[in-house]
C-alpha cells in the first residue's frame, strides 16, 4: 500500500543547528565510570528511543528491538556474564598489553542506572528483503545505525552511554529469553554525567589513538590517494 508523501526543504541548517550536531558527534564518549545516580526519567528515554528508531535502515526493514533493563537480578546475570569474558579477554593480550588492559574498567552495567540492549531480528520482512538479497549482513549494519543515532541523541540530553561488547556468544541471548531469529548487537549502559573526557578514555589511557584522517581517504579505487588527503583545516573538531 502506497503512502503519499509531501516534500520538504531540503536546505542547510543554519550555523547554530550545525554546531550543535557536530558537538554532539565530536564530544560523544564511550562512558563506563562517570554515572550519576540520577535517573532517566520515560520522557527523555522515549525521545532518545525515538532517535534510535529513525534510523536508516536497508530496505527500511527497521530490523531491531530496545529491551529497556532496569531489574537488579537482570543486571547481576548481565555483569557476572562480562566478567567470565573479561577474564578470558585478559588472558588474550600478551603479557606488554595484559596490565593496562586490566586496569581498563570496561563496563558501567550496575553503575549505570539503566541500561538498553539493542537486537536485531533476522528474520523481520521475511525470506527476501530488498537490499539484503546478495548482502544479508545488512541488518545488523542497520541496527547499528539506531545505536548511533541512540548515542547521539542521549550526548544532546546529557546522558552518557557505555557499550559493553564483551560476553560470550549466547550469553545475553540466554539472560534476556531472546528467540532464535533475534540477536544481541549492542548492551548500552545509560545514565547522566556530570564530566566527560575531552578525547576517548582509551586515547587518553594509551591504549589506542585516532588514525590520521589523510591516511583513510583514497579516490577512485584502493590506494589511490592523489588529491584526496588535502584535508581542510575547517574540519578539525573543535575541543570541548
Amino acid at each position: 500500500m502506497s503512502v503519499s508523501a509531501s516534500p520538504v526543504a531540503a536546505g542547510a541548517f543554519s550555523e547554530g543547528e550545525r554546531a550543535a550536531v557536530y558537538r554532539a558527534i565530536f564530544s560523544r564518549r564511550d562512558v563506563r565510570s562517570q554515572f550519576t545516580d540520577t535517573p532517566v526519567d520515560k520522557d527523555v528515554l522515549m525521545r532518545i528511543l525515538t532517535a534510535a528508531h529513525h534510523a536508516p535502515s536497508v530496505g527500511f526493514m527497521q530490523p531491531w528491538n530496545f529491551i529497556i533493563v532496569r531489574d537488579a537480578g537482570v543486571r547481576g546475570r548481565v555483569q557476572a556474564a562480562f566478567a567470565d569474558a573479561n577474564a578470558e579477554a585478559e588472558a588474550m593480550f600478551g603479557p606488554d598489553r595484559r596490565p593496562l588492559y586490566s586496569s581498563l574498567k570496561l563496563e558501567g552495567i550496575l553503575q549505570a542506572p539503566v541500561s538498553i540492549c539493542v537486537t536485531c531480528d533476522r528474520a523481520r520482512g521475511g525470506p527476501v528483503v530488498l537490499g539484503r538479497t546478495h548482502a544479508p549482513e545488512m541488518d545488523l549494519y542497520s541496527t547499528v545505525c539506531a545505536v548511533q543515532n541512540l548515542w547521539l541523541a542521549a550526548r544532546s540530553e546529557g546522558i552518557g552511554v557505555g557499550w559493553v561488547s564483551i560476553f560470550r556468544s549466547g550469553a545475553l541471548s540466554e539472560i534476556l529469553g531472546l528467540p532464535e531469529s533475534v540477536v544481541p548487537v549492542a548492551w548500552l549502559c545509560l545514565g547522566y554525567v556530570e564530566e566527560l573526557y575531552d578525547q576517548p578514555e582509551l586515547a587518553a589511557k594509551g591504549w589506542a589513538s585516532r588514525l590520521p584522517l589523510e591516511q583513510l581517504i583514497f579516490c577512485d579505487t584502493w590506494g589511490q590517494c592523489e588529491g584526496a588527503r588535502d584535508v581542510p583545516s575547517d574540519v578539525t573538531p573543535p575541543a570541548w
